[in-house]
């Protein structure tokens, strides 16, 4: 065979050079590289469904957990059982009996923080994103993230030291010329150990994580939107209320139900606060007619229960539980109902019944 037959195949860098065209990569490194990242991408998705199993057999032990610990108290007969006749669950016929008032005091007490503290977290939020000078909002914004960081058991001496003798007079004036209504009625508290004065502070505690969220979702809204809405000649606040509210609508909701969250399970605040007893009552003012909470109650009586009053306190426990697992399916059904993609999801279904029409 002669020197001619001879080809080689492999274009030279002189010749890729000489044509303009650049040499091309070696295949083995490209697939290499390529197999580097899938095996990157098998790794992070092994990763994250095992924390996703992870978490569910954690959330799913605690039920368990739960049930198994309170199941003696709930199926137990109150009206013979000797042992449950004294102490924390005296005068109660059943489990239901005794829960349904701690229920309504959790369910009270952080519904009127929520009232109190949503509204000043999202002005404070939105006055750090849209209208305070930079300088000023980084300050801000650490300082109400450092709340977060004060104990649970700061915030009731603060309570304790503080707000009960700044509130009690303002409870009195509530009570002389709005005491026809129900809140409002009763005697007034003269030491301020009620549940106005356990909302504020919970309300203070709830601001940290609602602000910080409401203040993330304000600041994602696209520029052009609000340049847009200034260019049609609207004003700051009408931009804000056009543009940047619309489309933070569903991170501020479940900012609130993350901050609800937090009111629901709150103990020592509460606890050291308020003079409660387990009844039902809406009254805000007095002292005697403070509804308990869950976890506060749980605190005060663990120590001192028995056995089977430990079940029944843990029992309670349980339906805290289920009330916040219920707030959660909530704040996700309002998410997908009013997020970002509410709207493309009601056009196909409109486009489905249609159809099938």
């Amino acid at each position: 065979m002669s020197d001619s037959t001879i080809v080689d195949t492999a274009p030279s860098s002189s010749a890729a050079s000489a044509t303009g065209s650049p040499a091309p990569r070696k295949g083995g490194r490209e697939f290499r590289s390529g197999s580097t990242t899938k095996a990157g991408d098998r790794v992070f998705l092994g990763f994250s469904t095992g924390s996703a199993i992870f978490i569910m057999v954690i959330l799913a032990g605690v039920a368990i957990f739960l049930i198994i610990k309170a199941l003696p108290a709930i199926v137990a007969n109150w009206t013979q059982n000797a042992e449950l006749h004294e102490g924390p669950t005296l005068a109660f016929d059943n489990f239901w009996v005794y829960v349904a008032p701690l229920l309504w005091g959790t369910l009270w007490v952080s519904a009127i923080a929520i009232v109190i503290g949503a509204p000043v977290a999202i002005g404070i939020a939105l006055f750090i994103s849209h209208y305070s000078p930079r300088r000023l909002a980084g300050a801000l914004g650490s300082l109400i993230d450092l709340l977060a960081a004060v104990p649970s058991f700061v915030f009731g001496l603060w309570g304790i030291i503080v707000i009960r003798p700044f509130l009690a007079p303002l409870g009195r004036f509530l009570n002389e010329y709005l005491g026809w209504i129900p809140i409002f009625a009763g005697q007034p508290s003269s030491t301020g150990s009620t549940i106005l004065a356990g909302a504020v502070v919970l309300a203070v505690m709830i601001l940290p994580i609602i602000t910080s969220i409401t203040r993330e979702v304000f600041l994602q809204t696209p520029l052009l939107h609000e340049e847009a809405a200034l260019a049609l000649g609207a004003t700051r606040w009408e931009m804000i209320r056009l543009a940047v509210l619309p489309y933070a609508r569903s991170g501020m909701v479940s900012a609130v139900l993350l901050g609800l969250g937090r009111a629901l399970g709150e103990t020592m605040a509460i606890a050291l606060i308020i003079s409660p007893s387990l009844i039902f009552s809406v009254k805000i003012l007095t002292e005697g007619s403070n509804s308990q909470t869950i976890a506060a109650n749980i605190a005060l009586n663990f120590p001192i229960a028995t056995s089977l009053q430990r079940d029944a306190l843990i029992g309670t426990g349980l339906m805290l539980f289920v009330v916040s697992l219920g707030v959660n399916i909530l704040a996700r059904y309002i998410v997908s109902a009013t997020g970002p993609g509410a709207s493309g999801r009601k056009t196909r279904r409109s486009k489905k019944a249609i159809q099938s029409a």
